[in-house]
């Protein structure tokens, strides 16, 4: 490298170090760098009250010897990012959000030598992070679901602290000594931030095959095409499993779910009563009940119809509730006893369902499902506000903050 190039790098450096007064201020510049080098702050999109995100900067701290940090490249807004940007559920705020995220490291401790599947990893590496479960033996890579991870914690969900670089919706994360992360170099980006929610689904599908009732013949009822109901179907789908009805009141998405391997769909609006539902359901399954069916939405009459669309002896995976959604009115005697119906509930994931993940992303795009056309929109960091805003609207499906 010639000399004056040099110079003129130093001095950017410099110049940045004295603009830089790492104060809190609601909107700083974007800290700049050299290729490779890594700033003194960063910003972070703090969620500071309902509905209101405020860009904040901070000191990027000196690392432990266990410690990781990730430049973010990106970041999905899920659907409990929303519940907290609306009502706080959590009583996180002040909170840094974002658990969908993935990025490049740039750092690490001097003890960091491979992933959470024994995978290498080095400078340069693209990571995801998975759930941060502390000492708990129960949950291991190859206990399917000897425990779920209900108290384990995960960065984008974390209490704000003297760090404040804890969650994905920030220029850089600092991944502690003892979380789950791996190494999914082998992914682009819109795969890699699909990662999360994928898991979500993947531990869904899973918990279903435990009742022995969903098979590769089997009539498959799916509820909800948002983003977690579309990669159901695709998940479904990519199994082998042929027959798919998708059910939503969006006719965009229910086209979409054909798109990622529904042979069917079904509009609720366009129907009135449960009956006549009941009827359209069958319908589209030729006249037939379903064997099993995957509730995806956190609407409470939801849950109450779905029981009327499967068979005698068939089969239901509960997924949409991550926090409470209310009561639903079913008929324990018609609903689950007189019909036999094997139930099982799904909660997020384990960090076997993430390995899993990574080869369903590989196997979808392999034949030919457009599994990345989930994500509709993209926004920079300093955007962050309307992108939630834009989700609550539900203008399109997967929304994401992308890093330049």
């Amino acid at each position: 490298m010639e000399q004056v190039n040099i110079e003129e790098i130093v001095k950017q450096v410099l110049s940045e170090m004295k603009g830089s007064t790492g104060s809190q201020a609601a909107a700083p510049a974007k800290s700049a760098a050299p290729a490779g080098a890594i700033p003194k702050t960063s910003r972070v999109a703090m969620l500071t009250g309902l509905e209101h995100y405020d860009i904040k900067e901070y000191p990027i701290p000196e690392l432990g010897d266990d410690d990781i940090l990730v430049k973010v490249e990106g970041c999905g807004v899920c659907g409990t990012d929303a519940h907290e940007f609306k009502r706080d559920p959590f009583g996180l705020i002040p909170v840094v959000l974002g658990h969908e995220g993935t990025g490049e490291i740039v750092k690490m401790g001097k003890n960091v030598k491979v992933d959470s599947a024994g995978k290498p990893l080095a400078l340069g590496d693209k990571v995801v992070t998975c759930m941060i479960f502390k000492d708990n033996p129960d949950i291991t890579m190859f206990d399917l679901n000897k425990q779920n991870v209900g108290g384990a914690d995960v960065y984008g969900l974390l209490p704000d602290d003297d760090i404040h670089l804890n969650g994905w919706f920030a220029d850089y994360l600092v991944v502690r000594g003892g979380s789950s992360i791996f190494n999914v170099s082998d992914l682009d980006l819109d795969s890699r931030i699909l990662i999360e929610p994928c898991a979500v689904l993947i531990h869904a599908v899973e918990r279903a095959k435990t009742t022995g009732i969903l098979r590769f013949n089997s009539r498959v009822a799916v509820q909800g095409c948002g983003p977690i109901g579309l990669i159901c179907i695709a998940i479904l789908k990519t199994m082998g499993i042929q027959n798919i009805v998708a059910i939503d009141g969006e006719q965009k998405r229910l086209d979409f779910a054909k798109e990622l391997g529904a042979s069917a769909s079904v509009n609720f609006k366009d129907h009135k009563g449960i009956e006549e539902l009941t009827e359209a359901v069958k319908d589209a399954f030729g006249g037939y009940l379903a064997d099993f069916a995957f509730q995806c939405t956190g609407s409470p009459v939801a849950h109450a119809n779905i029981y009327k669309f499967i068979r005698n002896g068939g089969g239901l995976c509960e997924l949409g509730f991550f926090i409470n959604g209310g009561d639903a009115t079913i008929n324990p005697h018609f609903d689950i006893c007189s019909k036999e119906i094997t139930t099982v509930g799904s909660w997020v994931y384990t960090l076997r369902d993430y390995a899993t993940t990574f080869d369903f992303l590989k196997s979808a795009k392999q034949i030919g499902l457009p599994i990345n056309k989930l994500i509709t929109h993209k926004f920079p960091l300093d955007q962050i506000n309307e992108a939630h805003h834009t989700n609550l609207r539900m203008e399109g499906l997967k929304i994401a903050i992308i890093n330049e």
